[in-house]
């Protein structure tokens, strides 16, 4: 059994997951501040990938870096490299479409933020990095480590994107998902039954995660008010 699949689809997930958690948290907190009708705009722009088919996002990709569009073009003359029919083509499918899950889930987490605690690291003269990174960040972990949890688990599944711009080729661009289907395509169940096995084991451990991190988060909460109260 090739296990490349799984290798190629860990990677990608992974890759991609770190990217949107990046680009996720600070579209979220830059997006919070912002005056209602510019937020509701970017709002929606942001969340459209979530629920557009993912072929069309894959399609739409497709139109950005295939070797005779803009951004492809670009890339094959002056470094000769192919953005599209490889395994980090993949990554550019999968980071559009779980960027909404990071985003979504992180701007949640930083509106439900108290902001109380910023204001008064800014009355202690605290700087706005230091209040991002060291009070906002931390408070608002439980939610952003679910988001990065959902996020990778959505990547490792992708299929529809994944396919129209990275296709299919073994040892190559396989991963899980075009691989069950391409075991379906040539009859071969038991072997593609493997692969659903193995992908279900995977997305358990996924939801195990979620639920560890949401029951942590329940008992911080409920010794912070108990603490409250006696005090």
């Amino acid at each position: 059994m090739d296990l490349y699949p799984l290798y190629n689809s860990i990677r990608i997930a992974g890759i991609s997951t770190a990217v949107v958690l990046v680009v996720g948290i600070a579209a979220a907190w830059f997006v919070i501040r912002l005056p209602r009708v510019v937020k509701g705009i970017l709002d929606c722009i942001f969340t459209l990938p979530l629920v557009l088919p993912p072929t069309v996002v894959g399609y739409l990709l497709l139109l950005l870096f295939g070797p005779e569009r803009p951004v492809g073009a670009w890339f094959l003359d002056v470094f000769g490299i192919r953005l599209t029919m490889d395994w980090w083509s993949a990554v550019f499918a999968t980071t559009v479409i779980i960027f909404p899950l990071m985003y979504r889930t992180a701007r949640g987490a930083f509106e439900a933020f108290d902001k109380t605690y910023v204001q008064a690291g800014q009355t202690l003269g605290l700087s706005n990095s230091y209040i991002f990174f060291r009070i906002v960040l931390p408070c608002c972990r439980t939610g952003i480590i679910a988001g990065m949890v959902l996020s990778f688990a959505r990547a490792l599944g992708e299929y529809g994107a994944t396919t129209m711009i990275a296709g299919y080729t073994p040892g190559r661009t396989a991963t899980i998902s075009t691989t069950v289907y391409q075991l379906w395509r040539t009859d071969n169940d038991a072997l593609a039954v493997k692969w659903i096995l193995i992908n279900i084991a995977i997305s358990a451990v996924v939801l195990l995660v979620i639920n560890l991190v949401e029951g942590k988060s329940r008992n911080w909460k409920k010794k912070t008010v108990r603490t409250a109260d006696n005090s």
